[in-house]
């Protein structure tokens, strides 16, 4: 008797629910879901173990995505089959490549072709050898896998599958990198980003050839697959890009863009991918050569990465490393055999790669330590290695086991490129030393320099106010350099926003986020009084902003550095951190800092911003007890009292019998040069008061401060010879009276700033090495700091 066999049935979207006793991973909609989730926790959490290493999310995600495929977890038969069953492959590789057409579309958008053209012949020259050399090397390590592990496939495929595979630089995962070691935009960066840029079109343009060979029709198929690729490049360049210009020319600086042009645009996409699919290259070709074609100015590219970056790069793309993970079987590589063709492929990328560059970078004069780092850097394999090589494995040009080869070298060669970089080469930061690195000077008529940080629109107001506060009388100059401080996250944006800095010098001052207040606020301000305020973006992650911070305060020879408290006040007037990485970026700035450091707890200081100085209307005191730092908080002080508005009185608690003579000589003669100098009519109407209290215990200091009644600031030093006002403090960085005045019980309206002198006899562990000529350096941190910046700023007269 014959027998017949039926297809399975195909799941359906949705269950019944569990309650009717249906499965819900029986069903497409609750199995990807389920699939979507597990995969973003595995590799946030692998990205979150390996973030003290430096290491970019890729490395994470593939890793993850080897973690839950028949290499690890998928060795289980019940969680390959509850989990990732077959009968599901189709919709999760079918989502993986919806995110990765987008996410390619990504890449092409931070590619600048005019910067390509901009390239100079040394990046050129260093970008050729790295993909010629390794391409050769490909080839031979072909012929050798095909002789032992990968006999029988066609010849022409393989060699420049494998070629590409050795030959290519990720793009996307070397900018990450060199901005997160601050490389970015140094000599370096900018020419590893060069020839980067150079080597990841020339990789396209090669997969696009090895696409083209590996179809299974005759050689005239493939020249056909290759004519109509050039003839939709061609229709791309001349027929969408003026579309596209024209959609960007519409789309203004401080307007939101069209819904429709996202839209638009977005669907421009998928329609491109969906033609070079049909040509038989690949869907992914086709965004990414849109991207490439969609205008750089203006705020129309930045637009579409903001509203596609967070969605596909959070939740598509790691599909894409899962579903390359579950066709990866380390368990393949077995025996003596395959572990030698493993190294042997490991050290052909590399010696390609590295000794490539590297010769190519000598030729150009560049430095030896340079040419090496260059090497490893461009030895950075990513997503766009995996790309090919998934698409050689659907195309059966690769086997099981020259895949999961080629999957450990594109990890290995990644993982080892941060911690050499870190071991072989570190940029150095010059700054000219100078004189004024404190409020307190002899030269009390000379230039006043600021350095103010925010990390957000909630600070400026209140640094706005600051700012007007200090600026003493026109005589007495007052340069202010405005710091945003940026985390520089995962996304392409970031990395978007470094290149702004990187053009122009100024990028927040061009920032589309919220112009209302990132930019009339400190525009209108600078307009409108006699401060010199200039812009400047930190662009870093958290675990080392305060190296920029520092840095740029040695740099613009800043007296004082005012950072905002990491706490911000709420409704009921307690205070809420916004993160434990922003308090120690206080306290690494205060261990580092080059001059005086003041931290502003704000209590609405900030509620309206003031920009004439009429109606700047403050009640100041100043908490005097001795030594360095209370001696810096006079001097600030009389500063503040100078302008119109501010009403200042001095509290000293005198000293003990006790205390230090000479730190009580030199508190004497600063409390005596600051009542000698008050000025008459201060005097007479009150705007300045000086008190003494001999107050010295706990309870008799909080009384004197009580007395004083209702001040808007109160500005203490960090470390004086005072007794602790509240038993415990979580926030050493205020000191023993800063941590009470900060305190809920003793006032929810009253902002305090509290101030660290600089002492030149503290800590040697200085993070710039100080010369005697530096080039003029652009309002723009070291590691965002361009020539074309600098330009910029010389354009302005400074």
């Amino acid at each position: 008797m014959a027998t017949t066999s039926a297809c399975p049935t195909p799941p359906t979207v949705t269950s019944n629910g569990s309650w009717d006793g249906d499965n819900p991973l029986h069903h497409a909609l609750p199995l990807i879901i389920l699939q979507i989730c597990l995969v973003v926790v595995v590799t946030r959490a692998l990205a979150f173990v390996l973030r003290p290493v430096r290491q970019p999310r890729v490395i994470a995600e593939i890793i993850g995505g080897i973690l839950l495929g028949p290499s690890a977890l998928g060795r289980s038969t019940r969680f390959m089959e509850n989990v990732f069953p077959k009968h599901s492959m189709t919709v999760l590789d079918t989502l993986a490549n919806i995110g990765l057409i987008f996410f390619l579309f990504l890449v092409g958008l931070e590619l600048d072709i005019r910067a390509l053209r901009r390239t100079g012949k040394g990046a050129l020259a260093i970008a050729l050898a790295g993909i010629s050399l390794p391409f050769v090397l490909g080839i031979g390590t072909s012929v050798v896998l095909r002789s032992t592990i990968v006999k029988g496939t066609r010849q022409g495929p393989f060699l420049v599958f494998m070629g590409v595979a050795l030959s290519i630089t990720a793009f996307p995962v070397l900018a990450r990198i060199l901005a997160e070691l601050k490389l970015l935009t140094t000599d370096l960066g900018r020419m590893a980003m060069s020839a980067a840029a150079v080597n990841d079109v020339a990789a396209w343009i090669l997969l696009a050839l090895a696409i083209a060979l590996s179809g299974n029709g005759s050689p005239i198929v493939s020249l056909w697959v290759l004519l109509t690729g050039v003839a939709f490049v061609a229709c791309v360049a001349v027929f969408l890009r003026p579309v596209l210009a024209w959609m960007a020319r519409r789309s203004p600086e401080g307007e939101p863009v069209k819904e429709s042009y996202i839209c638009a645009t977005l669907t421009i996409v998928l329609a491109a991918g969906f033609t070079t699919d049909a040509i038989g290259i690949h869907a992914l070709f086709g965004a990414f050569v849109v991207g490439i074609a969609v205008p750089k100015d203006g705020p129309f590219a930045g637009v579409l990465i903001e509203k596609v970056e967070d969605l596909v790069s959070g939740l598509f793309l790691p599909l894409y490393f899962v579903s390359s993970g579950l066709k990866t079987n380390v368990a393949t590589i077995s025996g003596g055999r395959s572990w030698g063709l493993l190294v042997l492929v490991i050290t052909n990328a590399c010696v390609g790669k590295i000794v490539g560059t590297i010769i190519a970078s000598v030729v150009a004069k560049v430095p030896i330590r340079e040419a090496v780092t260059l090497g490893f850097l461009m030895n950075t394999k990513g997503l766009v290695e995996l790309i090919v090589l998934n698409i050689g494995k659907d195309r059966k040009v690769l086997n099981d086991e020259t895949f999961a080869i080629m999957v450990l070298m594109a990890l290995f060669t990644t993982f080892i490129t941060t911690p050499i970089v870190m071991g072989i080469y570190k940029p150095a930061r010059r700054a000219a030393p100078y004189k004024h690195r404190t409020v307190e000077r002899s030269d009390m008529d000379s230039e006043l320099r600021v350095l103010a940080c925010f990390h957000g629109s909630r600070n400026i107001p209140t640094m706005v106010n600051v700012i007007e506060s200090s600026r003493g009388t026109r005589r007495r100059r007052l340069t202010v350099y405005a710091m945003h401080l940026m985390e520089l996250s995962e996304r392409s944006s970031a990395i978007s926003m470094v290149h702004k800095a990187r053009r122009n010098g100024l990028p927040f001052w061009n920032k589309r986020g919220n112009p209302d207040q990132m930019v009339v606020a400190f525009e209108a301000y600078r307009q409108l009084s006699a401060v010199t305020v200039r812009p400047m973006t930190a662009i870093s992650d958290l675990d080392t902003i305060h190296e920029d911070i520092v840095t740029s305060a040695q740099q613009k020879r800043a007296a004082l550095i005012i950072l905002p408290f990491h706490k911000l006040q709420q409704i009921d007037g307690t205070f809420e951190s916004i993160g434990h990485a922003y308090h120690l970026i206080n306290q690494r700035v205060l261990h580092h800092a080059p001059c005086s450091v003041a931290i502003l707890v704000d209590r609405g200081l900030g509620g309206t911003t003031k920009i004439t100085s009429n109606e700047v209307s403050y009640t100041v005191a100043v908490l005097f007890f001795g030594g360095p730092d209370d001696r810096e908080v006079l001097a600030y002080g009389t500063r503040l009292a100078e302008h119109p508005g501010i009403a200042l009185t001095v509290l000293r608690f005198l000293p003990a019998a006790t205390v230090d003579q000479a730190e009580l000589a030199e508190d004497e003669a600063c409390i005596s040069n600051f009542r000698a100098n008050l000025p008459s009519s201060s005097a007479s109407d009150g705007s300045v008061k000086y008190e003494e209290t001999a107050a010295s215990d706990r309870a008799g200091i909080i009384a004197a401060i009580k007395n004083l009644g209702r001040c808007n600031i109160f500005i203490v030093g960090r470390s004086p010879p005072a007794v602790a006002l509240v038993e415990k403090s979580d926030c050493p960085e205020l000191g023993p009276v800063g941590s009470y005045l900060a305190a809920t019980e003793f006032s929810t309206t009253a902002s305090l700033v509290v101030i660290q002198r600089y002492d030149p006899n503290g800590d040697t562990s200085r993070l710039v090495e100080e010369v005697a000529v530096v080039h003029d350096v652009p309002d723009t941190p070291l590691s965002f700091a361009t020539p074309e910046s600098s330009l910029h700023d010389k354009g302005k007269g400074r």
